[in-house]
């Protein structure tokens, strides 16, 4: 599996769009930065991809969603792709692995972010909901 994070902000990104010639497209923004975090874990075999919305991204809510993909995936053992954000290599992260031989964590070399198939996942995610998109709250985003 390629596991990667994303955040998705109330303020819409802007991206080109296709419009009728002569009218001029319309964004809405809002000026809070609010935003909402997201793990998810893309499975290089089948295309499932498991995602999870968490309050922030550190070193608890990655062991959040390494045991929810535990859960997930019940019976074989996983071998999770990841970048080389500081949340995943605390001491918590340790542990959950000392105590879940099953799960083993593997690296992409730094500052490679092509090389991780869950990106493809979020550029769709992000194109289909925040780019010249806005929502009034984080419920009606997420």
């Amino acid at each position: 599996m390629a596991m990667d994070e994303m955040s998705l902000y109330l303020q819409a990104t802007t991206k080109r769009a296709w419009f009728p010639k002569g009218q001029r497209p319309i964004v809405s923004i809002r000026p809070q930065r609010d935003c909402q975090h997201w793990y998810g874990a893309l499975c290089l075999d089948s295309g499932q991809d498991a995602a999870l919305s968490v309050p922030g991204l550190n070193g608890e809510m990655t062991c959040h969603f390494l045991s929810h993909l535990l859960t997930a995936f019940p019976s074989q053992p996983i071998l999770l792709f990841l970048d080389r954000a500081p949340w995943y290599r605390g001491d918590a992260v340790r542990q959950l692995l000392a105590d879940n031989p099953r799960l083993q964590l593997l690296y992409f070399p730094p500052s490679c972010p092509q090389l991780n198939p869950q990106e493809h996942v979020w550029k769709a995610a992000r194109h289909a909901v925040s780019h010249n998109h806005t929502f009034p709250n984080l419920a009606a985003l997420r």
